[in-house]
């Protein structure tokens, strides 16, 4: 999702970009979960991340309703249907007094009666509805962005190594071919950006950049409606719920059209590999059970084994829970750039990621406040206090 944000973002702006995939599909890394959500982060505070997130929300929205009116998504992609979040432990209220940021009540308010009802929840549930949020089906927004004129999509192209010389970035297959040489590089690579800037850093004196990237494994279950009772489909909330992991019903998996669920998702921390586990089917169980009470009984048939599926992916984090994007050190190293460390809301802030690469690259003013952008950008982690941040006005 990052770097196909990035991609499509300079490519409307009249670049020319080429997208090295390692592998030989889409979506092959945490971009191919199945179904996910953009939704606004809250905090009593208004807090930082809840700004960039909602920001991000605001951004993905857009993109997906300008891809769908030009018909590179269908309805059976995404759906603005807004998120009602179960407080679990009446965590993240809403913000208030002079924290209430402008427009609020298109954004996040609490749910109404009607809504607390149509979720099945109990009166008196601690709820907020979200009308500004969707769910999305990651791998489709990818395909329709990198579909856009000016994008060139190399699959199977397995980077080993960057370098830089006079000529600029040069990147190399593990087989030892020149992939491509570029005066700007952006690394959009997840987890696996880590390493490419290992091999290149290693032979560098100077301040380093400590970029501590962790990989968060994580698991959801689906299963087909058709395959629950009558009486718990009939029970199924109308829009997706959030609060304890996201549960999402309705929307069709991506080998088939049936009408699926999904739970998830579980969250692992220092894991390299991921594979479906069942262990990880139970915690799901678990999860649902907590966020939608009265759906338990009746889900449960959903998770025995020959009805339950599953999907797991890496995701790749920073410690202060916001992505690194933008050069590094200009000075040192120009025209390398970090987009990664998004978690679990790539989907949430991809969009903006691009936007603001593609406002670095251009010098055209950033689509955030420089307050708000600082603590997005990559050249945070280069120790050395001679470097300072700046954004277009």
């Amino acid at each position: 999702m990052a770097g196909a944000a990035v991609a499509f973002s300079l490519a409307q702006r009249g670049w020319q970009v080429e997208v090295l995939e390692a592998a030989p599909a889409l979506g092959a890394g945490a971009s191919g979960l199945p179904v996910g959500l953009a939704a606004p982060h809250v905090s009593p505070d208004d807090n930082v991340l809840s700004r960039i997130t909602r920001a991000g929300v605001q951004a993905t929205l857009e993109r997906a309703q300008s891809l769908a009116q030009a018909g590179a998504l269908s309805a059976q992609d995404w759906g603005l249907t807004g998120v009602l979040e179960h407080r679990i432990q009446s965590k993240r209220d809403l913000p208030s007094g002079k924290a209430l940021p402008q427009a609020h009540e298109i954004w996040s308010t609490r749910a109404s009666q009607a809504q607390v009802d149509a979720a099945g929840l109990a009166i008196g549930s601690p709820t907020l509805w979200h009308s500004q949020a969707a769910w999305l089906r990651p791998r489709r927004l990818v395909a329709a962005q990198l579909a856009l004129p000016g994008i060139r999509l190399q699959l199977g192209c397995k980077v080993q190594r960057i370098s830089y010389n006079t000529a600029g970035w040069a990147v190399w297959h593990e087989d030892g071919r020149l992939l491509a040489q570029t005066p700007e590089l952006v690394l959009a690579s997840a987890y696996d950006t880590a390493e490419l800037l290992r091999g290149f850093l290693s032979s560098e004196t100077g301040p380093q950049l400590q970029l501590p990237l962790h990989p968060l494994r994580g698991q959801i279950s689906f299963g087909r409606v058709d395959a629950l009772p009558s009486a718990t489909q009939a029970h199924l909330p109308p829009f997706p719920v959030n609060g304890h992991g996201s549960f999402i019903s309705g929307v069709s998996a991506p080998v088939n059209d049936a009408a699926h669920w999904f739970i998830g998702s579980t969250f692992e921390r220092d894991s390299t590999q991921a594979p479906v586990r069942d262990e990880d089917h139970a915690a799901n169980q678990t999860r649902l059970n907590t966020l939608l009470p009265h759906l338990a009984e009746g889900m449960a048939r959903g998770f025995e084994p020959e009805h339950i599926q599953g999907w797991a992916g890496l995701r790749c984090t920073l410690p202060d829970r916001l992505p690194a994007v933008g050069p590094i050190d200009p000075g040192r190293w120009p025209g390398l750039h970090l987009c990664t460390g998004m978690g679990a809301r790539g989907i949430s802030l991809s969009v903006l990621c691009g936007e603001i690469m593609a406002a670095h690259l251009e010098g055209t003013p950033h689509p955030l406040a420089p307050e708000l952008a600082r603590h997005m950008a990559a050249q945070r982690f280069v120790k050395t206090p001679a470097l300072s941040p700046k954004f277009p006005a």
